[in-house]
């Protein structure tokens, strides 16, 4: 019986940060377009239940976030990963999908690998979330860079930056976006994660 509980209770707390993921995509809550990137915040909700419900719940809350990238992909809402699936479908796929997979149980992992070794458990919370962006970025631009970067419109971006290599380029493209949202999405992701934590005495 009380294992038929705690299964309720992930499942209903996993349901709801699926909702706020998707409450914040359809309302735009989650995205600022940056040129041909997009900040993205829609990284917090899988951060926190990474950290609160394990690397699995991040894998699933990964998933949604990709699926909804893929829908932009394969509707032109996005320049640059419309682009990609016109080029390569699969790749594209992986891309915005299984990339996000890959950072949730990422991120899963790193906030319960640092937990077993911060006392004051404030320092894995800050961890775990910040991983989330960092890791989405860092996922997301290298598969560009490993299976896209001989692309036409990446070669434009390249010129365009004036970047002398893929390295170069992952800079200039991401520059402040990318530790503006990983601030930004670290802090919101590590206060909600420790007071949620708190409230249900999981610390």
């Amino acid at each position: 019986m009380k294992q038929n509980q705690v299964n309720v209770r992930y499942m209903t707390q996993l349901a709801f940060l699926v909702a706020i993921e998707l409450v914040m995509r359809l309302l735009g809550l989650g995205s600022v377009p940056v040129g041909p990137l997009v900040m993205s915040f829609l990284t917090v909700p899988i951060a926190i239940g990474a950290m609160l419900l394990g690397p699995a719940a991040g894998g699933v809350l990964g998933a949604v976030f990709g699926f909804c990238s893929l829908y932009d992909a394969i509707t032109g809402a996005s320049m640059m990963t419309g682009v990609f699936f016109q080029y390569d479908p699969l790749s594209t796929i992986v891309l915005c999908v299984g990339m996000r997979v890959l950072m949730g149980v990422a991120a899963g992992w790193v906030f319960r690998l640092v937990s077993k070794v911060d006392r004051s458990q404030v320092i894995c919370y800050l961890l775990g979330a910040l991983s989330a962006p960092l890791l989405n970025t860092l996922f997301f631009m290298g598969y560009i860079v490993l299976f896209f970067y001989q692309t036409e419109y990446v070669q434009n971006l390249v010129q365009t930056l004036g970047a002398a290599n893929p390295l170069a380029f992952v800079v200039l493209a991401v520059g402040v976006q990318g530790l503006i949202e990983a601030v930004a999405s670290g802090v919101v992701s590590s206060a909600v994660a420790k007071g949620v934590a708190h409230m249900l005495k999981r610390d």
